[in-house]
């Protein structure tokens, strides 16, 4: 018997169907192993000694594999065919071997790039050994990760508050975006005027054109800057008799576009489905992995992480059979359309990302996808098959139109398709349409010298705009050309930026948040070297040579330790300059004058009325600048203690709110008590007095969203009056009470609440409104206690007991549940797209593990375990155990509320 090893369980059990007897294929559920985050997991000075660990899920893998290979003759290791599935195997085997199970088998290593059973049978007639070299890249990739994160990551967490770590890749990323946003805030806008002219030809068909020359010199962009040289302009041209001048007729073609590597494909669907790269490679993770066709899992497309373009020779013959089907034989070209990646370093998987069968067209797996799935696939294939269709043949048409004098000189340029070709079927989006950008008009038939009527000479203003945010699409492509990161990694590199709260997203482009802003000033100000573009792109041009077998990975690892840890004459090492940093922080000197200086123009940027914008506003002496607490970052005065003016952290103030310099009488209360307006470091809020001793005067900090300039002496009052009664309930006679806590605004009556719609409703509801709100919060379920959790999808009828699979929303994330049993979305896989095998084969791992059904069991559905499959022997026994002792029930419930969430 052989024993194969795939990385996930969808995948093993669509594989062992196309083998059949005679071959067990288990799943390894990703990496089986890696670094832990500690200290001494890779150990420089020993050759740069790498200490893996294993992971618990791994171990199960691991020791499940070992279990069915006592009974085989052989392993063969059959993970993705990139760098990542190389050294996955290798873990894989050295893991086995650890446990000495691997002596006397015979070991192979295939690889394919589709799951088709063609690909999979012929994979397994051309076995090889373990490619040590792809392996040594990954671990050198690693190495250089781990080396660089557990370096800088502890002096930022020491030194700077809200920062999270220091990646190698996406620190580069985030400088990417900080940059870019930088262009923007310093971006002036400039005025400048175009003007435009409308005519009639003979027969009264309209022609739009620009105006280029003026007085015989050509019209450069800011030659007409404001209205009044507009308007002189158009007073030259008014009144003007205009035709025809000249016409050119030039011949163009249009190729069609290479089918999709992995960073095209998640800028494509980005532009045109709205996807992130991390949606759009789980959906083609599970293309690629296979869906149920007629009672076959068959994948649909080839493997989706790739810079490879080119397509193999059997499918190029399919997409041209498919062409000339569909379109005709004019539309398939007379020889193969051969694509070349223009990147410098393509490698990975050698094809592009294509269907597994052209004949599958969307239309005919409708059926079997979701909206999202299709979509995609549709996506990959109208792509695959466009790029093997004929060139556009397009006639490109300029018209010059002049008055006798030459006075004023128009054009308009229009294209013209002749023959389609493969824009009949697709056409690639656009990330950043400028403004100036002209499309081709429609042209009306003309001929030199034709006498044109003037309908109209128009002026129209218009401002440069600044240079766009990054959309993911756009992001993602500007990191390949800087050479930056590599297909498998986009998507991480992403979704660790938002994890991280470095950036967010707003309209779908990247935007810094506060804590990216100061990680970003932190790595560049005092790191620069190791966070430059090129640098990192090197790094990456020598990974790649290890992985070609051109580069020894220890003396790539070896000279980057050399520079990064010792430094020479030209660079300070990063070790000397933590030291300095380390040195300077105690008196909070060189960092943060470094940080402010780098961000002065984000976080005080220059004020219209000529005034220091990093003035303290309280006492008009000290300076304005990031200071660090205990409870993060903030804007503080440099006079502390004397003067202990404070605002949160944010550009030009707290989002536009009015900067408020030191405390703003608002009036007083029906005592004679001063009510004032103060900022703090949270944000603005109302204060009733003063402190007197140790008695800490009340306040209430401003409803989310309200102005501090809005704030009146009555709404200030209502404020510090809460929590106040609304009244008594009328049929148990007790107080409704309103009031703002820590988790929103809410009515409390008799032990229960209620939730309110925002702050003002908690200062303004009347008693009616507020027993309507708490009967309908009644209605909902007593008390405080949670209801039960909408499943957000249902993935199907369990096989055994035909209860319900369901997706789960839980508090750290979308699991699993049957039942009284809760398992882990499995790692690799999508909670949206999930089969129903895979759910089952994850919930089965955790009911035997005993960790499962903890989350949401409640003791009133005990009576259903009659209706449940036989339990196995160690669950019976977990059973027994859980009786016997019902104290650690509690406890138990935690950790099955974390795994859960896992």
């Amino acid at each position: 018997m052989k024993v194969v090893v795939v990385e996930s369980p969808a995948k093993a059990k669509t594989i062992e169907k196309y083998l059949g007897p005679g071959h067990r294929v288990l799943a390894s559920f990703g990496h089986v192993r890696d670094l832990p985050p500690k200290d001494g997991s890779v150990e420089p000075d020993k050759d740069f000694a790498m200490h893996y660990e294993m992971s618990g899920r791994g171990n199960d893998s691991v020791r499940a594999i070992a279990t069915a290979l006592k009974e085989a003759d052989s392993l063969v290791l059959a993970t993705d065919p990139d760098r990542e599935g190389e050294a996955i195997s290798w873990h894989v085997l050295e893991a086995l071997e650890n446990r000495k199970v691997v002596k006397g088998k015979q070991v192979s290593r295939v690889v394919f790039n589709e799951i088709t059973k063609t690909a999979v049978t012929e994979a397994m007639r051309n076995p090889r050994d373990i490619d040590m070299d792809l392996v040594n890249a990954q671990q050198a990739r690693r190495a250089l990760d781990y080396l660089v994160g557990f370096t800088l990551s502890p002096v930022m967490w020491r030194k700077l508050p809200a920062a999270k770590s220091a990646g190698r890749v996406q620190s580069v990323a985030l400088r990417l975006i900080c940059e870019r946003e930088t262009e923007i805030e310093a971006f002036r806008a400039r005025e400048y005027w175009t003007i435009a002219g409308d005519f009639l030809n003979a027969d009264g068909q309209k022609v739009s054109a620009r105006l280029v020359e003026l007085a015989g010199k050509k019209l450069d962009k800011f030659d007409l800057n404001n209205q009044q040289t507009a308007e002189a302009a158009v007073a030259k041209l008014s009144g003007l008799k205009y035709s025809v001048a000249d016409i050119s007729i030039k011949p163009a073609k249009r190729n069609p576009y290479p089918p999709f590597t992995t960073s095209t494909l998640q800028q494509e669907a980005a532009r045109k489905l709205g996807f992130s790269a991390a949606f759009t490679m789980q959906l083609a993770q599970r293309l690629y992995e296979g869906v149920d066709i007629g009672g076959e899992t068959t994948g649909l497309i080839t493997y989706m992480r790739t810079d490879g373009v080119s397509m193999a020779d059997e499918a190029i013959r399919a997409a041209r059979d498919v062409i000339a089907e569909d379109f005709g034989r004019d539309a398939v070209p007379q020889s193969w359309r051969v694509y070349k990646s223009k990147q410098k370093n393509a490698q990975e998987a050698h094809e592009a990302i294509r269907p597994t069968d052209f004949r599958r067209r969307p239309r005919a797996v409708a059926r079997y996808l979701d909206e999202a799935q299709l979509k995609l696939y549709d996506l990959i294939w109208t792509r695959a098959l466009a790029s093997q269709m004929e060139s556009a043949e397009l006639e490109r048409t300029t018209i010059d139109i002049r008055d006798a004098a030459n006075t004023g000189g128009f054009r308009v340029t229009g294209t013209v398709v002749l023959s389609p070709g493969f824009l009949k079927l697709y056409e690639e989006g656009i990330d950043d349409k400028s403004a100036d950008d002209e499309e081709g008009a429609r042209l009306p038939k003309l001929a030199v010298g034709d006498k044109l009527d003037t309908q109209g000479i128009i002026p129209e203003q218009h401002f440069t705009e600044p240079p766009p945010r990054f959309s993911e699409a756009s992001l993602v492509r500007k990191l390949e050309e800087l050479g930056i990161g590599r297909p498998s990694t986009y998507a991480a590199i992403l979704e660790v930026l938002r994890a991280r709260s470095y950036v967010k997203m707003e309209a779908k482009r990247f935007v810094p948040e506060d804590a990216g802003w100061l990680a970003y000033a932190f790595l560049v100000s005092f790191f620069d070297q190791y966070f430059a573009y090129d640098f990192t792109a090197n790094l990456e041009e020598k990974l790649d040579e290890i992985a070609e077998h051109k580069l020894d990975w220890k003396k790539v690892l070896e000279d980057f330790w050399r520079d990064f840890s010792r430094g020479d004459d030209d660079h300070v090492s990063v070790k000397d300059a933590i030291t300095r940093i380390d040195e300077n922080m105690g008196r909070r000197g060189e960092v943060l004058d470094a940080i402010n200086k780098m961000l002065e123009a984000h976080f005080f940027p220059a004020r219209g009325d000529g005034h220091d914008p990093r003035l303290c506003p309280a006492c008009n002496k000290g300076q304005l600048g990031i200071k660090a607490g205990r409870t993060g970052a903030f804007i503080g005065c440099s006079d502390y203690p004397d003067c202990r003016y404070t605002r949160p952290l944010a550009a030009g103030g707290a989002d536009g709110e009015m900067a408020l310099s030191g405390p703003q009488e608002l009036g007083k209360d029906e005592n004679g008590v001063d009510v004032t307006l103060r900022q703090g470091p949270f944000g603005p809020y109302v204060q009733l007095g003063e402190a007197e001793g140790k008695q800490k005067p009340k306040r209430a900090s401003l409803p989310k969203g309200l102005p501090a300039d809005e704030v009146t002496l009555e709404l200030a009052l209502k404020l510090l009056a809460l929590p106040r009664v609304v009244g008594l309930h009328p049929e148990t006679q007790k107080e409704i009470l309103a009031g703002l806590g820590r988790f929103g605004p809410y009515l409390l009556h008799d032990g229960k609440y209620a939730k309110l719609k925002d702050a003002m409703e908690a200062l303004e509801i009347g008693i009616n409104h507020a027993v309507e709100k708490i009967a309908a919060a009644a209605a909902r379920g007593p008390g405080r206690k949670r209801p039960e959790p909408k499943p957000l999808r249902t993935i199907g009828n369990h096989p055994e007991d035909g209860e319900p699979v369901n997706v789960i929303d839980g508090r750290y994330g979308p699991y699993l549940k049957h039942g009284a049993t809760n398992a882990p979305v499995p790692r690799g896989e999508d909670h949206t797209t999930i089969s129903l095998e895979a759910a089952v084969a994850a919930i089965a791992a955790r009911a035997k593990s005993g960790k499962g059904g903890k989350k949401a069991a409640p003791k009133k559905a005990a009576p259903k375990k009659a209706a449940a499959p036989k339990a196995e022997k160690p669950a019976a026994k977990k059973a027994a155990v859980k009786k016997a002792a019902p104290k650690k029930a509690p406890a138990k419930k935690s950790a099955g509320k974390k795994d859960a969430a896992e």
